[in-house]
């Protein structure tokens, strides 16, 4: 199987995973995912098939950990996952190994960090959609999913817990969002994780003025 039939087998088994997931974590944010891998990649001069096959399945475990209430790493079980398919795929083993451990690796709050260029390459292209005019609107989305309220500045985020009504867009930028461009590994990563910081980092400061009556 050559390497672009081979794909597009694998595309449609992610896509029929990823359909039953929720909008914060869909189709859609994998597409963008897989264009921001690439992008970065060729700029790190990485290897595009390794980045593209990890790309596309990066989320597959996604639904799971939604549904477990963030108890289980949807990383580590998409990099399990992921296994599965290329094996029937019959995908060299040594590269399967590489295309799971950039997968293990793409999670914000996990233990492993990303040790590939590649892996680089799709921790950060994951990382950038996070932040940014796209990273806003998903923060939202999400807060919207687990039913959070639309600001919450006055609380203690030390005690509010993700996956509740304070698990807010707010929150989301306090706990993470903000430090995401000091966590980029490389450095076309760093350099669009810049101008997507800046702009997010204003969106935050208005809307808290917005929500204190300050504008």
């Amino acid at each position: 199987m050559n390497e672009t039939a081979l794909f597009v087998k694998v595309k449609k088994a992610a896509e029929k995973i990823l359909k039953e997931g929720k909008g914060s974590h869909d189709l859609e944010h994998t597409e963008r995912v897989l264009k921001l891998a690439l992008r970065v990649g060729k700029k790190e001069k990485a290897d595009p098939e390794i980045i593209r096959l990890a790309a596309v399945m990066h989320d597959i475990g996604r639904s799971a950990e939604d549904d477990s209430g963030g108890r289980i790493d949807h990383a580590a079980l998409g990099a399990k996952m992921a296994a599965v398919i290329l094996k029937k795929c019959g995908y060299p083993e040594i590269k399967t190994v590489a295309v799971c451990r950039c997968i293990a690796a793409h999670r914000y709050r996990g233990s492993l960090r990303p040790g590939s260029l590649e892996a680089k390459c799709l921790f950060d292209a994951d990382k950038l959609d996070s932040i940014g005019a796209v990273g806003i609107g998903r923060a939202f989305l999400f807060a919207g999913e687990v039913g959070a309220k639309l600001h919450n500045r006055g609380v203690d985020l030390s005690k509010t817990k993700p996956y509740t009504r304070e698990d807010t867009a707010y929150r989301e930028f306090m706990v993470k969002l903000r430090h995401v461009k000091a966590r980029m590994t490389t450095k076309e990563g760093r350099r669009l994780a810049a101008g997507r910081h800046q702009y997010m980092c204003g969106f935050f400061k208005r809307l808290d003025d917005e929500a204190e009556g300050v504008k």
